[in-house]
C-alpha cells in the first residue's frame, strides 16, 4: 500500500523506473528533460490525440486525453484513449515509432487499467497499445503478475521521490536513444564508480 501522505505519482514516472531507474530519477527528481528526435516525435503523436473529445464511433464511446487516477496506488495521470465497449473501459496508449522488446509501456497500461477499475468500479482486463510509426495495435491481457509489477514498481518510485535517490547510470543499449544522454554521462559516471571502486578494493588488499 502507497502511504497516503506521499505525492501523487505520474503514470509516466512508471515507464520511466521501468525502463531505467535512473532515468526515472533524472526526470521525476532532478526535474531535468531534454528533447531529442524520439520524444519530438511522441510529443507530436500526443498532441494529435490529445484533442480532449468525447463521441461514439459504431456504439463504442471514445475520450480522449481522460485524466484518471487510483487513490490506492496513489497514482494520477491522462490516458490517451478510453474506449468503452458496453460501459467496460478499453484504455490505448499511443506511442511514437514501432513496437519494441520489453514491458515498460505495457507496465504503463496496465496501471491506467488499475485507475480505471478503481474509477468505474468495474474490471479491466484488456486495453491496447498503438505505435505510431509502425500503425501497430497489440491488444495487452491484464495479468495478475503485471499487476503485480504495477504495485512494485509505484512502491519503488514512492521510495525514489520521496528519499530523493538518483541510482547510478545503466551504461547499457538503452543508453543509445535516450534524450538525457548528455545529462545522465552514463560512460563518465559508470568510469568514474569503476575507478573508486577498483581504488576501494586495492586499498583494501594492500
Amino acid at each position: 500500500m502507497i502511504p497516503e501522505t506521499s505525492n501523487p505519482i505520474m503514470l509516466s514516472a512508471l515507464e520511466h523506473y521501468a525502463y531505467c531507474p535512473r532515468q526515472c530519477a533524472l526526470i521525476h527528481v532532478e526535474q531535468v528533460w531534454s528533447e531529442n528526435l524520439y520524444t519530438m516525435r511522441g510529443r507530436d503523436v500526443h498532441e494529435q490525440v490529445h484533442d480532449d473529445s468525447s463521441h461514439e464511433l459504431a456504439g463504442v464511446r471514445l475520450e480522449r486525453s481522460l485524466p484518471i487516477w487510483c487513490r490506492r496506488l496513489n497514482l494520477t495521470g491522462q490516458a490517451d484513449l478510453v474506449e468503452f465497449h458496453e460501459g467496460i473501459p478499453y484504455p490505448v496508449e499511443y506511442k511514437s515509432g514501432r513496437h519494441r522488446k520489453g514491458n515498460p509501456e505495457s507496465l504503463q497500461l496496465c496501471a491506467q487499467a488499475l485507475c480505471l477499475e478503481e474509477m468505474f468500479s468495474v474490471p479491466v482486463e484488456k486495453g491496447a497499445l498503438y505505435w505510431h510509426g509502425s500503425r501497430e495495435r497489440r491488444e495487452i491481457i491484464f495479468t495478475d503478475d503485471m499487476r503485480l509489477q504495477v504495485e512494485e514498481v509505484a512502491l519503488k518510485v514512492v521510495e525514489m521521490l520521496e528519499n530523493r535517490i538518483v541510482p547510478p547510470p545503466v551504461n547499457d543499449k538503452r543508453c543509445e536513444g535516450c534524450s538525457l544522454k548528455e545529462s545522465c554521462l552514463p560512460a563518465v559516471v559508470s568510469d568514474k564508480a569503476r575507478s573508486r571502486r577498483a581504488a576501494r578494493e586495492l586499498f583494501e588488499t594492500s
